[in-house]
């Protein structure tokens, strides 16, 4: 896992709109208003947020990693763990030549890592009611539900880990 860089843009929103594009063939009515775009792929890199997972100098994963507190987390229809400080992670996607090989799994793994390395022992997340896939990796990985929180106006299942060394 790596830091994105500007240049990684095009091979990145080609993952972002597959993920888009499935999401919808699935039915679901998360990322089919507009978000996330190539404009939230570019904040994510100028802010430092941007990580892919590469394999043989491809991007097969992305996802965003923020390490600010996220203000959709202050309400929530149910609670948190608990208020220490925390990191978020949000616009996972995986390429679509590469989906269903735990390459997600693997990044949500190599992001535990990286946040305690940095010292923050939790991780928020948040994904759609019916985002089966991601739901199994909260589970696999377990992440504990936690409650709703509203991103956009629409329902959320969120879910909270807090990291052990």
């Amino acid at each position: 896992m790596r830091i994105a860089i500007h240049s990684d843009i095009p091979e990145i929103w080609t993952i972002i709109k597959d993920a888009i594009e499935r999401r919808r063939i699935e039915g679901s009515k998360q990322w089919q208003d507009g978000y996330p775009n190539k404009e939230t792929i570019l904040s994510d890199i100028e802010n430092g947020y941007g990580q892919v997972l590469q394999l043989n100098d491809k991007i097969i994963t992305y996802a965003a990693v923020i390490t600010e507190k996220d203000p959709d987390y202050l309400y929530i229809e149910g609670s948190w763990l608990n208020d220490d400080a925390y990191t978020v992670i949000h616009r996972v996607a995986t390429a679509s030549q590469v989906i269903g090989k735990g390459y997600a799994t693997l990044i949500f793994q190599l992001i535990e890592k990286y946040c305690i390395d940095k010292g923050i022992f939790n991780i928020r997340v948040d994904t759609n009611f019916d985002n089966l896939s991601m739901l199994k990796v909260f589970e696999k990985l377990n992440y504990q539900y936690c409650g709703k929180v509203y991103l956009r106006g629409a329902p959320r299942r969120a879910y909270h880990k807090i990291l052990s060394l």
